[in-house]
């Protein structure tokens, strides 16, 4: 059979963690409209006749600002380096900009092979997806597809593509496995974007969420316990909201979503708390987990 790692590479905010899910099938990992959502190295399986890829979601390649902002960087340097393959994806709804070039250049001399995914052609004009690709075709990549991974369409034509491009291998998941993260990473993801949908300005980058305990109850409940990390006292109120109101309302939706992915109830135990700078300090972002 054909098999192997598959990096999914991009600017920040090009849909790479939305294509991801909808060639798995499943929810593997959270989205947002907020730049550098995926924090950490996500892989989602993807079975079809014969063929096995394990797709690796990546933060967007950025200009970094922090230390967790270079340490994402570096997640993404990592994956390049063990990948049988790449999916580039580029926004169909923007010009084709100096970010895109640098990620371009730096696969073209590690001699990737690399398929371009040109998304979001749901909300762009012909001529613009036309002018993008004529762009991109300079690249001399293997292949180009223009995709709406939000509405799944034309997303046939990649695996097509990947079963070229990957190498025979073994089948490194069992049948069926979607992702190989821990359910505690899931959870804490999960809950994290219910409060991305819901803050602004620079607040979704000071949010870390680190689940700190999972228990089973003797009624069958499943506790999650889980904390809010920010990195200043204002944060923690604007986290927390008026009353509670913006916790509860996050925290109600995360549970709801958590209990239809395990079959089970859920009780939701989250608390905010205030570690000062914390993405600039490496051996805080170490102990999150990021």
């Amino acid at each position: 059979m054909k098999s192997g790692f598959v990096s999914v590479v991009g600017r920040p905010n090009v849909g790479k963690s939305t294509l991801v899910n909808a060639l798995v099938g499943s929810k593997v990992t959270i989205t947002s409209p907020r730049p550098q959502t995926t924090r950490n190295t996500v892989r989602g399986i993807v079975d079809a006749d014969g063929l096995q890829v394990v797709l690796v979601d990546t933060p967007g390649l950025h200009r970094p600002r922090t230390a967790l902002g270079e340490r994402l960087n570096r997640l993404v340097e990592g994956s390049l380096a063990e990948a049988d393959a790449v999916l580039f994806v580029i926004d169909a709804t923007q010009k084709i900009g100096p970010g895109d070039r640098l990620i371009a250049e730096r696969l073209g001399a590690a001699g990737a092979a690399t398929v371009v995914v040109s998304n979001k052609i749901d909300a762009a004009g012909v001529d613009q997806i036309t002018e993008q690709l004529a762009e991109a075709g300079e690249w001399d990549f293997a292949a180009y597809i223009p995709i709406s991974a939000l509405e799944g369409e034309n997303l046939a034509p990649i695996l097509s593509e990947l079963a070229v491009l990957l190498p025979e291998g073994p089948e490194y998941f069992p049948p069926g496995t979607t992702t190989d993260q821990p359910e505690e990473l899931l959870f804490a993801e999960l809950i994290r974007e219910k409060f991305l949908a819901r803050l602004r300005d620079e607040l979704p980058h000071s949010l870390a969420v680190v689940i700190e305990d999972t228990e089973e109850q003797p009624n069958g409940v499943l506790r999650i316990s889980a904390r809010l990390i920010v990195e200043r006292d204002s944060q923690k109120g604007i986290v927390i909201g008026k009353d509670g109101a913006l916790i509860r309302e996050a925290g109600t939706e995360a549970r709801h979503e958590i209990e239809t992915l395990l079959g089970t109830r859920v009780f939701l135990d989250l608390r905010a708390r205030v570690e000062k700078d914390w993405q600039q300090r490496p051996g805080m972002i170490e102990r999150l987990g990021l």
